[in-house]
């Protein structure tokens, strides 16, 4: 690496300034937001009907299964593809299976007819995940030129701690007001606004004439250049495993209810704690981009992370709960901001569909099958061992990753600026 290598000196808000780029960020806000409201209406709604933990751990392997199992084939195709048109096109299925959910909660009021059609609508929308998480993010680079790409993570970190932040609690108190029918209506309503936005945006993307005829070689292409970049490898992985054991998200009715004896507002506010902090600390990076010594301050956050989960796990005070959600997000949002700036600077443009396949493959286990493992968990081991057990396995994981990955470990982000992007690490 070119360890002279400076990162360019660019305004906060030089993303900002490209139209396309705003109307990108107003559209992921939107969905985020939408897709928040509609996870917190669900968890409750699905407790408040089943009474089990394990159940909540369904909700996430339920979408996890579809869009691992497509994200693959979705990378290859938004290499090949107007990733603007594919965006576009999964943004709508989304809200058709929101106002889906929105309908049988109207007509439906309890019952095994009503979970069975919320798992339904959640395996559907599993799918166009897939393809929507791969192309989306080739899409970015479409639009943001190479030395904006920092300054555009940031800004697309902020955009959706907010959303996860504000829609937690805007669909709790809807939530409480007027039902989980209304609540789901309110997603779609959000969900309409995405959709638009993402139709206005203009740029399309430049696809060049596919290298390989077989979709199999342009998929296990995408998969050579992740397992032999040390530095992406290792940021991935390091998400799977401390996500995986470590989040307590959908565990959190159960803490809401049983261990703090309050409602679902109160479970709006347990949900938006962590992505407040992770907010403040995207708001901070836009103004004060890491550079120097990333792989250390990305390996500390982590460790960070599940130290909170072991004292949230332990705690039986609201207000310390939410004080260590909240610093769990900004260790994450740290943690996010460095991983998106990597996978961006690292991954060639022809390419970045498949690797970000890969990355949602691990990024679905992390947080939809680390929902499950914490169901399944929680139902071995009880609701604060398994939170413990967690953030354990967070550490462990960190450890490993020192002792395996030295070029993670003396990652400056400034280095990988002036080099060329395909590369490897």
């Amino acid at each position: 690496m070119k360890q002279e290598s400076q990162v360019p000196k660019i305004s906060p808000y030089a993303a900002m300034k490209i139209r396309d780029f705003r109307l990108f960020f107003a559209a992921k806000a939107f969905l985020t937001l939408a897709v928040q409201i509609q996870a917190m209406a669900v968890g409750w709604q699905v407790y408040e009907l089943t009474k089990n933990p394990l159940a909540l751990g369904m909700i996430g392997l339920t979408e996890a299964i579809p869009s691992i199992g497509i994200a693959l084939y979705a990378g290859h195709v938004a290499d090949i593809s107007n990733r603007r048109t594919i965006v576009t096109t999964t943004a709508f299925v989304i809200l058709l299976t929101i106002a889906g959910m929105a309908g049988v909660s109207i007509s439906i009021a309890s019952g095994t007819t009503l979970v069975a059609a919320i798992f339904f609508a959640i395996f559907i929308s599993g799918f166009a995940r897939g393809f929507y998480n791969a192309a989306s993010f080739g899409l970015m680079s479409d639009i943001i030129p190479r030395e904006h790409f920092a300054n555009a993570a940031a800004w697309n970190s902020a955009a959706w701690q907010s959303c996860s932040m504000i829609g937690p609690i805007t669909g709790g108190f809807v939530y409480v007001g007027f039902g989980a029918g209304r609540t789901y209506l309110l997603a779609t309503g959000l969900c309409i606004i995405s959709f638009i936005c993402f139709k206005l945006i203009k740029t399309n993307s430049v696809i060049e004439p596919p290298k390989h005829t077989s979709v199999s070689e342009n998929i296990r292409e995408g998969l050579r250049f992740v397992f032999s970049n040390q530095i992406v490898l290792a940021a991935m992985a390091l998400d799977l495993f401390a996500v995986l054991f470590g989040g307590a998200i959908a565990l959190l009715p159960i803490f809401a209810q049983e261990v703090f004896k309050m409602g679902p507002e109160t479970l709006g506010f347990l949900r938006a704690a962590t992505p407040i902090g992770a907010f403040l600390t995207a708001a901070f990076l836009v103004h004060n981009p890491i550079t120097k010594n990333a792989g250390w301050i990305f390996l500390s956050a982590v460790a960070g992370f599940g130290l909170c989960m072991i004292g949230f796990g332990l705690s039986t005070s609201f207000y310390l709960s939410l004080f260590l959600l909240f610093v769990s997000g900004v260790l994450d949002g740290i943690s996010v901001y460095l991983r998106s700036t990597i996978y961006q600077l690292l991954t060639p443009n022809d390419m970045k569909g498949r690797v970000a396949a890969v990355n949602s493959i691990f990024i679905g286990s992390s947080n939809e099958i680390g929902e499950f493992e914490s169901g399944v968990a929680c139902k071995l081991l009880g609701l604060t061992r398994s939170v413990i057990f967690g953030g354990c396995m967070t550490l462990i994981v960190v450890l490993i990753a020192i002792a395996k990955a030295p070029k993670l470990r003396q990652l400056n982000i400034a280095a990988l600026y002036g080099e060329e992007s395909d590369k490897q690490a």
